[in-house]
């Protein structure tokens, strides 16, 4: 699945616009490396989000095309939250 479809589907971001923007600005780091996008996520990934305020990293579990809202939260652990 793709990085920017997978934090849209998972709800980490409110949509994909905003995601490939957060890839294209280098704020989005897959297994270590800054990722594109188009990345293709593979469970066990480790996904790095930095936000303005602190970063977000966690783990991807599941890889699904559509999930209810009370489910996205399944999709990923969370290592770090700083």
């Amino acid at each position: 699945m793709r990085l920017d479809k997978f934090l849209k589907v998972s709800r980490i971001l409110k949509r994909r616009s905003v995601a490939q923007d957060a890839c294209t600005a280098g704020k989005v780091d897959v297994n270590g490396r800054s990722a594109k996008s188009g990345c293709q996520l593979k469970i066990g990934d480790v996904v790095c989000v930095h936000f303005a305020n602190g970063d977000l990293s966690f783990r991807v579990k599941e890889l699904k095309e559509t999930t209810k809202k009370d489910e996205a939260s399944l999709m990923y652990e969370i290592i770090a939250d700083l």
